[in-house]
Formats: structure tokens, sequence, C-alpha cells
């Protein structure tokens, strides 16, 4: 079991919470950017540097993760890809995506590109706050204990 970052947009409190479990519960974790990113030095923590380019990133975490891997990405399209593989998916904001739901996030995250695009909608998402960095922490512990007890069960 590995735990992938989509690391371009990944915020930085996101990034040490994932570091922390990492180290506290010895899974190795791999940050995926087309930018130099610095770690803390770790047999469990590695860094892959892509090229510049759209979805260079999400093609490589597309090709290496695994069944029962988790990724944190906000990119539902790379999240449409991982779920019906058996990638366990999360955002930064604690969405998680399933089966069950890919395809709603989907359908809602290309409707409001259409209406941005029109003009119709302004703004992104809301700020990155106390309440978000929570509810992203709990369901990345949740999801990787599930993982892990999948794990060990082998």
């Amino acid at each position: 079991m590995k735990i992938w970052i989509d690391a371009d947009a990944c915020p930085g409190p996101i990034r040490d919470i994932v570091l922390r479990a990492c180290q506290r519960l010895k899974v190795s974790v791999t940050f995926v950017a087309n930018k130099k990113l610095l770690m803390p030095e770790s047999p469990l923590i590695s860094v892959v540097h892509v090229e510049q380019g759209p979805d260079v990133a999400d093609a490589y975490i597309v090709e290496n993760a695994r069944p029962n891997d988790l990724v944190v990405t906000q990119d539902i399209p790379l999240a449409a890809q991982l779920v019906p593989i058996g990638v366990s998916v999360i955002s930064p904001r604690g969405d998680h995506y399933t089966e069950a739901n890919i395809s709603e996030h989907l359908s809602w995250r290309d409707l409001m590109t259409e209406l941005r695009d029109a003009g119709s909608v302004g703004g992104g998402p809301k700020p990155f706050d106390e309440k978000v960095k929570r509810a992203f922490a709990n369901h990345f512990d949740a999801e990787l204990n599930r993982l892990l007890r999948i794990e060990s069960r082998g």
C-alpha cells in the first residue's frame, strides 16, 4: 500500500498531515509534481519530478498507482481514472471519491466549468481553513487505516 500525492496544487497543511501520518504508520508516500519540491529526508518519502505539461503528473499516477493505494488529488478527472481500478481517492478538502459518486462529481465539475466559462458563475472554492483541514485529516486517517487493515489481512 502506498500513498500518492498529486502535489502541484496540494496545500501545505495537507502535505504536513500526510508526512506525519506516513512517518507514524510507516507507509511510503510519493509526491508527483512538475515543479521542484523540498521534502524531509526519509526512506518513506519520495518525490517524482515530471515534465511540464497538461496532465503529465496525472498520467504518471495513473500508470503507477495500484489497487488499495491511496491518492490525494483535487483533480476530479484523475480521480475518475483511478477509482475504477481500485485506487482509493480523496481530495484535499476531504471528499472521498467512490464508484458510487465519481460520476456525479465529474458531472458537477463539468457543469461548473461551463458556467464559469460562460461568465454565469464567478469565484472558486471556499477558502482553505481549519474546518477544511480537519475534514481532510479525518477522512484521510479513516481511509488510510481502512486500507492498512485490508493490507494486514493480506
